[in-house]
Order: C-alpha cells, then sequence, then structure tokens
C-alpha cells in the first residue's frame, strides 16, 4: 500500500533543502509552487512516520506477549492503534484533484423564478462570504449585476486562502461540491396570498488560473468599452469604464463594471476569463480520460439540482448524498461545513473504492 512512500520521502526532504535555500525566494512563483507541494507531502510524511512508530510499537509489543501474555491487551492497543495510523495513511495516499489547492471564481446566477430567484442567489451569495470568514478566507466581488429588489441578477466573487492550505483544505477542495442547480421553496417576499414557491439559482465553482497556466493571445480578444449602468440602467458614472473581453477562437464573453477604473475593471475580467478557460481545458481533458479517472476526478455527481433549501420545515437537502438537516438557518448564515463534509466524505468513499 505504501510502495510510493521511499519517493515521496525522498521528494519531501529535497523541497526542504530548496525552501531552505534563500536564492529560491527571489522567484515568488517558484517560490510558492514548491511551497505548495511541502505543504502537500508534509501530512503524509508525518502520518507515515505515526505508522512506523506504530508499527515498531506493535512487533516491541508482540516480543513482550511472547514471554508474558499478561500483555496481550498492550499488544491490541498497539495493533489498534497501528491500524488506525495506516487508515489515515491510506486516506492521503489517495489520488487527489490536482486543482484542489487552488482559490476559486464562484459565479452564482439567478435562475428562472423572476425577482425571487434573484433574491435567494443573494442569499447563497452571503452563505458563502459568511462561510469564508468563518474559514479565515479573502473574498474579493469581481462582478455584480443586482436586481431591483436588492437581489443578484448573477454575481461573480473570488475567493482565496491564506497561505498554503494541508491537504483536502484548500478553497477548491471545499467548494468544488458547491457547483450545480439550487432550488429553494419557500413563500417569496412578493407572495401576497402565502403561497410556497419554487424557485432555483445555479452555481459555478472555477479554480482560479495562474497566467502560466492559461496562454492568452492578444490577437484572439475583442475588447469593448462602455459606459456602466445600475439597476433600471440609471447611470453610474459617467466615463466608458465598463470592460466586455470576448475570447473569439472558444466564444467566451466576459463583463466587468463593478469598479470606477476602467484598467481594474480589465484586471478582473481577464482573471474571469482564465478561470473559464482553465475550466473549459479541463472539461475536455475529463472528456477523453477513461471512466476510472472521471470517477476519481467526479465522484460526487455535479448534475441538476443538487439541493433543495426548504424554509418552511427549516430544511436543507442535498440530493447526490443524502444528506439532511433541518438547521437551514444555520447554513444560510454560513455553517456549511456539514454539508460540504457530506459531499467529501462520499468522494473520499468513491476515490478508496477505486485505489
Amino acid at each position: 500500500m505504501f510502495e510510493a512512500m521511499d519517493d515521496l520521502l525522498a521528494e519531501h526532504a529535497d523541497l526542504e533543502r530548496q525552501l531552505a535555500d534563500p536564492a529560491v525566494h527571489t522567484d515568488q512563483t517558484r517560490a510558492r509552487t514548491l511551497g505548495r507541494r511541502y505543504a502537500e507531502l508534509g501530512p503524509i510524511v508525518d502520518a507515515y512516520r505515526q505508522w512506523s512508530s506504530a508499527a515498531d510499537d506493535v512487533e516491541a509489543a508482540r516480543e513482550l506477549v511472547a514471554e508474558d501474555p499478561d500483555f496481550a491487551a498492550e499488544a491490541a492497543e498497539a495493533e489498534e492503534r497501528r491500524e488506525e495510523c495506516a487508515e489515515k495513511l491510506r486516506r492521503l495516499l489517495v489520488p487527489r484533484d490536482p486543482a484542489d489547492d487552488k482559490d476559486v471564481i464562484l459565479e452564482v446566477k439567478a435562475g428562472e423564478g423572476g425577482e425571487e430567484s434573484a433574491l435567494f442567489a443573494g442569499d447563497l451569495l452571503r452563505m458563502y462570504l459568511r462561510y469564508a470568514e468563518r474559514a479565515g478566507w479573502k473574498t474579493e466581488i469581481l462582478e455584480s449585476n443586482e436586481s431591483d429588489l436588492g437581489g443578484y441578477k448573477d454575481v461573480q466573487v473570488a475567493v482565496k486562502t491564506k497561505g498554503n492550505p494541508a491537504p483536502g483544505e484548500g478553497v477548491y477542495a471545499r467548494l468544488k461540491f458547491e457547483g450545480g442547480v439550487h432550488r429553494v421553496q419557500r413563500v417569496p417576499a412578493t407572495e401576497s396570498q402565502g403561497r410556497i414557491h419554487t424557485s432555483a439559482a445555479g452555481v459555478l465553482v472555477l479554480p482560479e488560473a495562474e497566467d502560466v497556466e492559461v496562454e492568452i493571445n492578444a490577437n484572439d480578444l475583442r475588447i469593448d468599452v462602455y459606459r456602466s449602468s445600475g439597476p433600471g440602467g440609471q447611470s453610474v458614472n459617467t466615463t466608458d469604464s465598463a470592460v466586455r473581453i470576448t475570447h473569439l477562437p472558444t466564444g467566451i464573453v466576459v463583463s466587468c463594471q463593478n469598479e470606477k477604473s476602467q484598467l481594474q475593471n480589465k484586471e478582473s475580467a481577464m482573471r474571469i476569463l482564465r478561470a473559464r478557460m482553465l475550466a473549459a481545458a479541463q472539461e475536455e481533458a475529463d472528456k477523453e480520460a477513461s471512466d476510472v479517472r472521471r470517477s476519481q476526478v467526479r465522484t460526487v455527481d455535479r448534475s441538476e439540482r443538487i439541493r433543495t433549501y426548504n424554509f418552511a420545515e427549516n430544511r436543507i437537502s442535498d440530493h447526490r448524498v443524502g444528506y439532511k438537516a433541518y438547521n437551514l438557518d444555520q447554513v444560510l448564515d454560513g455553517d456549511l461545513d456539514p454539508v460540504i463534509q457530506a459531499c467529501v466524505d462520499a468522494d473520499m468513499a468513491a476515490r478508496l473504492a477505486h485505489q
């Protein structure tokens, strides 16, 4: 099971030597890449050392039992500790999604349901912002299109971690299971007769691409500038600061108008464009991969209507893994970890089955 550990231990030691070299840190991109890999291998190396120590304890306990049967209980405890350490290491050695450590650009878009759907999109945005705050992540709204009643027709927000997260604790590792259609059942603020309506909003989670990952030829871009506008067409400013970028080969279009500066809007639009192009390239690669590879990368189905938010029953249900709880108010306030963990556990179980 642990045949790869010799190579991983050697790689971890080599990374430690490189990161101790001050010259490495003159190239921040390289230092950041090495640091991420070192942080990824750290828990694996620690788990292996714990397993190795536990294995030594088992051998010592067996020798004691051979001399005195009264040590049988201690030997059994040592065996149990070794198996616990082995299971921990086994989970850490499961092939991971290479994008797990990445920051993300999260998009929330109102669906059918008019103003009620836009209000629900706003609820989802606040839920993710509060969840990010609990996790100690940094958020930045890149672009938003508000509705007349204070909801969002669509909004894009960048979510970034601080430092190098432990395996499985990166922003994309946690939020990637949020992609899909979220359904809400409640009495809308616009409903005068108290009837429960069903509407939905879509969530898209894109790992944020670095410049080196996505090559964009400037000649492939058409950049248009125009005046920003707010709800109802009201002018936000009187300069052509809004930016629309079209990537001609793929037809991907990104617009940004949140900032007063044309340059800032262009930078935000390029970030979103790179993330969308990276996601498109990954999706194409997944299509060409084998069934086993696809099951390892996307073990939790991301089909439509992944989750239902029922306000009347204060219930949240995730249809992919059968999760159900009656604390919807707390979840919408950012207590999203148990819901996400249910998806993470299902994903891990499927990966272990294919290991």
